[in-house]
Formats: C-alpha cells, sequence, structure tokens
C-alpha cells in the first residue's frame, strides 16, 4: 500500500478520535454539570423537609435505577443483524432510562406537596390557638412558642425554626419572610402578611387570624369537593395509560414468539415510540384538564 495512503488512513484515524474524544469530552461535563445542578434541588428539597439524607446518595440511586432499565430494555435490542436495530433499541431504551435518573426528585416533590397539604390542614387548626393565646394577653412570639408546644410536625418544625432564628438575632420580618419562602404555602402568605401589616400599622390580629383560618376552611371544602368530581377523570387516565404498556408486558411473558419479531422490528419500535409519546402527551392533558386551582 502506498505510504501516502497510509498516512493519509493514519491522519484520518487521529482526527477522528480526537473529534470522538472532543464529543465525549463535553457530554461527559455537561454530563457533570447537569448531575450538580439535579443534586442542589434535591438538596433543597430534602432541607425543606427536614430530611437529612445525603443528596449524593439520591442522585446515585438515580443513576443506577437509570442504567438498569436502560440495560433491561436494551436486552431484546443486541443484535447485530440488521444494523439499525442496535440504534433503535438506544433510542427506545432513554425515554424509561431518563424517567427512571429522574424517580427519585418525583418521590420528593410527592412527599414535599404531601407534606405542604399537611401543613395547611394543620395551619387552620393553629390559627385559632394563636388567637386565643393574643387573646389572653401573650405576645406574637409566646404565641408561637404555644404552637411549637401544642403542635405536631410538619408545622411544629417551621414554627420551631423561625422562634429559632428570633433567638439569634434575625429580625422578626426576616425571619418571617424565610418562613414563608421555605414552606411555599399560599395559605401561610395571607398569614406573614396579617402579622406584617399589624405590626407595622397595627390592627386586631386575633380577628385577622380568624378571618383566615374561615377561609382556609373553605377553601379546603371547595378543594376536597373539586378532587372528589375529578377523582374519575384522574382513574380513567392513569387506567387507560398504563393499558398498552401492560399489555404489552403480558404479551411478552405469555406470547414472546408473537411479541418479539414486533418489537424488534423497524415498524414494531417506530410504533412503541409514538405510543409512548401520544399516552405522555395524553396524560398530561388530562392532568391539565382536572387540575384546577381553587
Amino acid at each position: 500500500m502506498n505510504v501516502w495512503v497510509i498516512s493519509a488512513l493514519t491522519l484520518a484515524g487521529i482526527a477522528a478520535a480526537g473529534l470522538v474524544w472532543a464529543f465525549a469530552s463535553a457530554f461527559s461535563e455537561s454530563a457533570r454539570e447537569a448531575t450538580s445542578v439535579y443534586e442542589d434541588e434535591i438538596s433543597q428539597s430534602l432541607e425543606s423537609l427536614f430530611l437529612f439524607i445525603p443528596a449524593r446518595k439520591l442522585v446515585d440511586i438515580g443513576i443506577l435505577t437509570a442504567a438498569t432499565v436502560f440495560l433491561l430494555v436494551m436486552l431484546p435490542f443486541c443484535r447485530i443483524e440488521p444494523p439499525w436495530i442496535l440504534l433503535l433499541g438506544i433510542i427506545i431504551a432513554t425515554l424509561p432510562a431518563t424517567a427512571a435518573f429522574y424517580l427519585p426528585k418525583w418521590i420528593v416533590s410527592h412527599l414535599k406537596a404531601r407534606r405542604l397539604e399537611r401543613f395547611n390542614l394543620q395551619l387552620q387548626d393553629t390559627l385559632p390557638m394563636m388567637s386565643n393565646a393574643l387573646r389572653a394577653g401573650f405576645s406574637i412570639n409566646q404565641a408561637f412558642e404555644s404552637v411549637v408546644e401544642g403542635s405536631e410536625n410538619p408545622i411544629k418544625q417551621e414554627v420551631a425554626l423561625l422562634l429559632q432564628q428570633l433567638r439569634v438575632g434575625v429580625s422578626f420580618s426576616d425571619a418571617l419572610s424565610a418562613l414563608e419562602q421555605r414552606v411555599g404555602s399560599e395559605d401561610l402568605t395571607l398569614v406573614c402578611t396579617a402579622i406584617d401589616i399589624s405590626r407595622k400599622s397595627g390592627g386586631n390580629l386575633t380577628e385577622i387570624f380568624d378571618t383566615i383560618a374561615e377561609t382556609i376552611r373553605a377553601r379546603l371544602r371547595i378543594h376536597q369537593h373539586v378532587r372528589t368530581l375529578t377523582a374519575q377523570g384522574r382513574l380513567q387516565g392513569i387506567i387507560i395509560g398504563a393499558m398498552p404498556f401492560l399489555l404489552g408486558i403480558g404479551m411478552l411473558i405469555f406470547k414472546p414468539s408473537l411479541m418479539m419479531p414486533f418489537v424488534c422490528s423497524l415498524m414494531g419500535g417506530v410504533t412503541l415510540f409514538a405510543v409512548t409519546a401520544l399516552v405522555a402527551v395524553g396524560g398530561l392533558l388530562i392532568r391539565k384538564i382536572v387540575t384546577i386551582d381553587v
């Protein structure tokens, strides 16, 4: 073989290797940055839940789960012939692997939503307690202390942290603003705004607390009524969304001789991808319809 041809092929190989290395480095750097942002988001959510779990462990669990799901989905596509089957398997396996990677974040978000719901339920009982304490001649700080003594988590944790910040020298307005931002409750925002206005301009805070408590109770009643009316739509969305996948898994288990050629074909892969995308879009639309702000 000509020396020039060998040199050209060598240079082309070096250039291709350098290009692959550059793409791999860029992807690795982007992956590290995305993982760092993901870890920070989980860490903030865990702190707001008063769960002292290393966020890195949850990220590692997400990575391990994503790798496991990716390998399991890729098993039927691990072939050399036809040449496009491996690429099709990678495309199909990427979607559930990505969902598995974000599974810890979704679980933490669900726990945070449940905690917020419990906080709002406790708040409607806490406000009359604070109102009675103010009528008895207590200061607003002493009223918060009575909440810590007579309540349960999560409102006990949040108010205890508020009092701790006041003891170390944080101003009342800043501590109240931190409580509002940390919890993220619209009902608590009403309470914090009422307390702040009352401290600056005066007013009957006991009556304000009673009014806000009644408003919260009315909103919760409406919210529960709406959830009852939309329960059928949510259940239908879950059943319809899960049915194609459950049927497919059942067919793979009981009739693999019929399903494997379909799954490993180009048309079957495209069909699976289209079904997954359409089910996801349908689920988002149903969730948008049944989610009603009160």
